[in-house]
């Protein structure tokens, strides 16, 4: 059968129907009943996307979260993220690796056994995010002791120019983290939403999230344990509501900005839905 122009058209306007009927019915299921979690984060946790711009030519408005895990091998803390590029957390064992479907029995046997696991297809798994929790206190207590070490250090090579920068470099990352950074953590991860949330029952504290998580070996003082790399939320972007952008954009109006810039500061009610999708459901501006 030969299909006309006409016919075409209209095929392809029922399949731009379909996808737009498919989409809205999922909107309005995530955002049925109440929000499985609401969360006011500020624009340390809020961030636009590096490949955003609030110009001219673009209508919308989007924020990404900004997260972090906390590394206990890190030996210097001058380059400290304020927002998320990925990580291995502390709390990611072999134990929990293995609850978390992955099969962990062969790494130990060998060379090729562990680079076996290492090329195991990422998966999806529940991601819990906690906002100025101790994960978050343990990284200003880090903070805080890489700019003792280094203050010492000066002092006691007060004429050297390296242990000079050194030490302003730490006290910038201190302040960073007591002022700028994100305090939203990523703290545990599971398969079964239900046990997850009666695990950390506070919705105001923990977001639940999907997130990508791939196996990892971590070698410290020569010694190899299995964990794993969580790679990306599911959900990356959060569209502005029309409506609340104009009380948003003038902080945002600048190019790739983030929550580093002094005068960005705001306040975003963030909520996350019956798929664990997040919405914005209100703005607040410092000015």
């Amino acid at each position: 059968m030969t299909l006309t122009p006409r016919t075409t058209l209209i095929a392809g306007a029922a399949l731009i129907l379909l996808a737009n009927v498919v989409a809205l019915t999922g909107v309005y299921f995530n955002r049925s009943g109440e929000p499985e979690a609401r969360m006011a984060l500020s624009q340390r946790e809020l961030g636009t996307p590096w490949d955003w711009s609030a110009v001219g030519d673009n209508s919308g408005l989007v924020l990404g979260l900004n997260w972090r895990v906390n590394d206990g091998h890190a030996v210097e803390y001058f380059y400290a993220d304020y927002g998320y590029h990925g990580g291995t957390p502390e709390w990611l064992d072999e134990a929990r690796m293995k609850a978390l479907g992955f099969d962990t029995a062969p790494v130990g046997e060998s060379s090729e056994a562990r680079r076996r696991f290492e090329r195991t297809l990422p998966r999806e798994v529940l991601l819990v995010l906690e906002l100025a929790g101790p994960a978050w206190q343990q990284a200003l207590q880090r903070a805080r002791q890489n700019a003792a070490r280094h203050e010492a250090a000066l002092l006691a090579n007060a004429d050297s120019k390296e242990f000079a920068g050194k030490a302003k470099q730490a006290q910038e990352a201190l302040k960073n983290e007591e002022t700028r950074n994100s305090r939203l953590f990523a703290i545990d991860a599971g398969l079964d939403r239900a046990a997850l949330r009666a695990k950390y029952p506070d919705r105001g504290r923990f977001l639940i999230l999907k997130a990508k998580l791939r196996p990892s070996l971590v070698t410290h003082d020569r010694k190899t344990r299995v964990s794993g790399h969580v790679s990306e939320l599911a959900v990356r972007r959060i569209n502005v509501p029309h409506a609340l952008r104009s009380e948003l954009e003038p902080v945002l109006r600048k190019p790739r900005r983030n929550g580093l810039d002094p005068d960005a500061k705001f306040e975003a009610t963030v909520a996350i839905g019956q798929r664990l999708e997040p919405w914005i459901e209100a703005v607040s501006v410092s000015r």
